[in-house]
């Protein structure tokens, strides 16, 4: 897989670098050149290498759109602090379309693997609602944005669980790997913002962010539905 990616790989490789070298050492300029580029280039590579034909990748795309507006959003906070919500709802957005295109490789048999199903539904509301309860005392009036944003992201998590004996493993694994780099930059986000900011933890929620923004788009670019014998 590495070899087939590999143009993109180097060039994804450069941005995960130069943004984590712009986190690390503050230089704004850098970053806003590299952040949106993070998303950006999975949008082209998406875009170029299915051609967005069918329902899964158009909702895939749509998704990363606005995941791109959620990182220019939350790039911009420090000019204006309502852009954090709004890049809340950006990125709640971006949950709901992976969700969507999730949901299509899940309905093609959804029958299948009913134990595998019953186990992500318990370690996701075990995990979303411990973690919710360990930060609500320090998130003021972001408790109602913030608990729903916390469904939706294990939703989300679900939804990339559910698509297992559905699509090819390669895919499977991917895309779950990357909903749970995923599920792990929005809980150090929120406990840095809202909780207690630490050193590095700027850095923690970048390289997971776009590990799991990754990870997602060749999960996608790299789907295939297994077909059912009648």
């Amino acid at each position: 897989m590495l070899k087939k990616y590999l143009k993109f790989n180097l060039i994804f490789a450069l941005i995960f670098i130069l943004q984590l070298m712009a986190e690390y050492y503050d230089l704004v300029a850098l970053k806003y050149v590299t952040k949106p580029l993070i998303v950006i280039s999975l949008l082209i590579m998406l875009a170029m290498s299915t051609k967005l034909k069918g329902r899964f990748h158009k909702r895939l795309f749509t998704g990363l759109i606005f995941g791109l507006a959620g990182d220019i959003l939350l790039m911009l906070v420090w000019k204006n602090e309502t852009f954090f919500i709004y890049g809340l709802i950006a990125f709640l957005l971006c949950h709901i379309f992976y969700i969507r295109a999730f949901y299509l490789d899940f309905s093609s048999a959804p029958e299948l693997d009913k134990k595998g199903a019953r186990i992500a539904i318990v370690l996701c509301a075990v995990f979303s609602i411990g973690y919710y309860i360990y930060i609500r005392h320090d998130l003021g009036a972001m408790k109602l944005p913030v608990m729903i944003y916390t469904f939706v992201i294990s939703l989300m998590m679900m939804m990339a669980a559910f698509r297992n004996m559905r699509v090819n493993k390669i895919s499977f694994n991917l895309i779950l790997f990357g909903a749970m780099f995923f599920l792990i930059s929005d809980s150090i986000l929120a406990y840095n913002n809202f909780v207690s900011s630490f050193n590095l933890g700027g850095l923690l929620i970048m390289a997971t962010y776009m590990i799991a923004q990754y990870l997602i788009t060749i999960g996608g670019i790299e789907r295939q539905l297994i077909k059912r014998e009648e």
